[in-house]
């Protein structure tokens, strides 16, 4: 029990007459509390903790008829509603403000955006019509505050949040699970570091069967931050003593044992009944005194309500600050509100703007800094991959072409190209006719390559266009569109292109390369070794072409393979050029083609989609959650604003005044 539990006494000191002891409910100190008090109520007011800035919170708990309203009454000195089942339906915040000038109580209810002023005669009254209009008529609950304020004289300066009592069996009018419902609000609230559970236990019942110990033990295991009132002392006054001084239920700011009033009497005639009682019973007289009567507990309440808040003040600023600078950074990442053409066609811009921007670093400067956390290879470099695959294709197949059936296309072109003329002479028509269908080959294996290739292209584009659009969708569904439209016509021209370029070399057989003359010597530089051995030798190695079997060739005219073999000998590195410039024909076209769609053809073909009366504000509308999302952070950073503001008020006050006595 630590400092809050005493011994036990054998024998009742003697006692001062009743009214003598009777202590006031409102501490001494509670003038320098208001302030400190009003700080936490304002913040709670300005709904702080929707933005998980939790407050220090008296949060009372009980299974149901414990006895939470009347030890509540105790404390205010007002009538709460009775009656069978919960009567407590929905959060109710009892804010209790001590102030002697008053020369009348001043009660008012907070609910849903309004103020309903009552007085004490009517307030049991206005908060069942205040949860009826909050939970609905009938027994169930709802987790929508109520806030009850009182101003009187002699109250001690404490809020507190009582919630409905635990009850595990649905009454006629209540959901089946009601129970569920109950659990999830209690813990909801007691489950904050800054919440102090005040759990109302019954004398009657044993504490370890409580529900609402059960509930508390789940988040304050070691009870540092629960403190339990026992009421009904006068009811089972036997072994009370044992089970506040043993505490098998972990009760770590202790027990204070209570007697509530009872029938018509006045709060003042039973405090002096309270205190007869504790004095004079033979069994609670020996509980010792400073964990009794409601006096005591409203002292003990206003004492760890100060020092719950002094703990927490300086952690509540450093969040209040943390949320606000969190909030206004969101905000100022968002996009502004646009609100007229103007607006609309300057954030059109920026969008493009940056979008080309973003493409002309990926695609044309091979900056890849905004992809590195992409597990796909970039776009770039799969271009790359794709030319240098296509290349090795055709030189894989024209290699094998080389040494598989050596000579015989050739021998067959040479015949079909026969016409009047010298016999040693290589027919122009040969060499073209032979050219002609290793192009055409090239041709064959082109689309492909050309969709491939703009596929990649198309999925960058579409990425950047959506990623710096994506609070407008309808400018992202018209954008998209537009840009598959577009890269289609550019697939359909890089098609074009390439097929035109594969005519030129259909028709024309030419190079300016040195390389080609220097490769048909070497090759031909070969032909006594080929001829001298070709018949005798099943393999002949030539350099430059590899291993060839020339068995199929023994039964051929000599002057026919002679012939071919000069065509070999020349289009061998001939072709090795002709693939090499077609390959870099296509890379430079897609350089082109791309600088042409990033800096000139996307943006405009994308405006003139866009052209015409009022699309661009219409496609810049934003989506209805991005709408509701800035509203809801201009709500936020002005709440938080506010927040803090209130907290720096305070804390000006308390450097003006000195050290603050808590």
């Amino acid at each position: 029990m630590g400092d809050d539990q005493a011994p036990v006494r054998s024998e009742p000191e003697p006692k001062p007459p009743l009214v003598a002891r009777r202590p006031p409910l409102a501490a001494s100190y509670n003038d320098r509390m208001r302030p400190l008090l009003n700080v936490i109520e304002r913040l709670r007011n300005l709904m702080v903790m929707e933005e998980g800035v939790h407050l220090p919170t008296i949060v009372v708990v009980g299974d149901q008829s414990a006895g939470k309203s009347s030890v509540l009454e105790s404390l205010a000195g007002v009538n709460l509603p009775r009656g069978q089942g919960i009567c407590t339906r929905v959060p109710l915040i009892m804010q209790l403000q001590e102030n002697p000038q008053a020369d009348r109580p001043q009660l008012y209810l907070e609910f849903n955006g309004k103020v309903v002023p009552t007085d004490e005669d009517n307030i049991a009254k206005a908060i069942n019509d205040a949860t009826d209009e909050i939970a609905g008529h009938g027994k169930g609950v709802s987790n929508t505050p109520l806030t009850l304020v009182i101003e009187k004289p002699g109250i001690p300066d404490l809020t507190m949040i009582d919630l409905p009592g635990m009850t595990r069996v649905p009454v006629h009018g209540q959901p089946e699970n009601i129970y569920e419902q109950i659990s999830e609000m209690i813990m909801e609230y007691i489950r904050p570091e800054e919440s102090i559970i005040l759990n109302v236990l019954s004398a009657t019942v044993d504490f370890s069967t409580c529900e609402s110990i059960r509930m508390s033990q789940m988040v304050d295991k070691t009870g540092r931050r629960t403190l339990a009132v026992v009421t009904k002392a006068d009811k089972a006054p036997e072994g009370l003593l044992e089970k506040v001084t043993a505490d098998d239920v972990n009760i770590g700011l202790g027990y204070v044992c209570v007697r509530n009033r009872i029938g018509a009497e006045t709060y003042e005639e039973a405090r002096l009944e309270e205190a007869k009682l504790f004095d004079t019973h033979p069994l609670l007289c020996k509980i010792e005194k400073s964990i009794v009567g409601v006096p005591v507990l409203a002292q003990k309440l206003t004492q760890i309500q100060a020092t719950m808040m002094a703990k927490y003040l300086p952690e509540i600023v450093k969040k209040i600050n943390d949320k606000l600078d969190t909030n206004i950074a969101e905000l100022e990442r968002m996009p502004k509100n646009l609100s007229s053409v103007e607006d609309a066609m300057m954030a059109f811009m920026e969008i493009m703007g940056s979008a080309k921007e973003s493409l002309r670093k990926f695609l044309l400067r091979g900056e890849i800094d905004e992809f590195l956390d992409e597990k796909d290879m970039p776009c770039t470099a799969r271009l790359v991959e794709m030319l240098n695959q296509y290349y090795d294709e055709l030189r894989n197949w024209t290699e094998n072409n080389l040494t598989t059936n050596f000579l015989l296309e050739e021998m067959e072109v040479l015949e079909k190209a026969k016409g009047i003329g010298l016999p040693d002479v290589l027919p122009q028509t040969a060499f073209v006719t032979l050219l002609q269908r290793k192009v055409k080959e090239i041709s064959s294996k082109l689309p492909s390559l050309v969709v491939r290739v703009w596929d990649c292209i198309e999925g960058v584009v579409i990425q950047a266009l959506m990623q710096h659009s994506e609070n407008y969708p309808q400018l992202q569904s018209s954008t998209r569109r537009t840009a598959s439209s577009l890269i289609k016509k550019m697939k359909g021209k890089t098609m074009n292109r390439m097929m035109k370029i594969i005519e030129m070399e259909k028709l024309t057989d030419y190079t300016c390369n040195p390389e080609y003359l220097l490769e048909r010597n070497k090759l031909m530089n070969q032909q006594d070794y080929f001829f001298n051995n070709y018949r005798g030798w099943s393999s002949l190695q030539l350099e430059g072409l590899g291993s060839v079997n020339p068995t199929h060739l023994r039964n051929h005219d000599q002057q026919l393979i002679r012939l071919a073999f000069h065509l070999k000998m020349r289009m061998t590195p001939y072709w090795k050029i002709v693939m090499r410039r077609f390959v870099d024909m296509v890379a430079l076209h897609l350089r082109f083609s791309m600088q042409n769609l990033v800096n000139k053809e996307m943006e405009k073909e994308i405006s003139h989609e866009l052209s015409g009366p009022g699309i661009i504000k219409r496609m810049m509308e934003e989506k209805p959650e991005m709408v509701e999302k800035r509203k809801k952070l201009n709500r936020n950073v002005k709440l938080l604003r506010e927040s803090a503001e209130v907290v720096a008020q305070f804390m000006n006050r308390i450097a003006t005044d000195g050290d603050y006595d808590r």
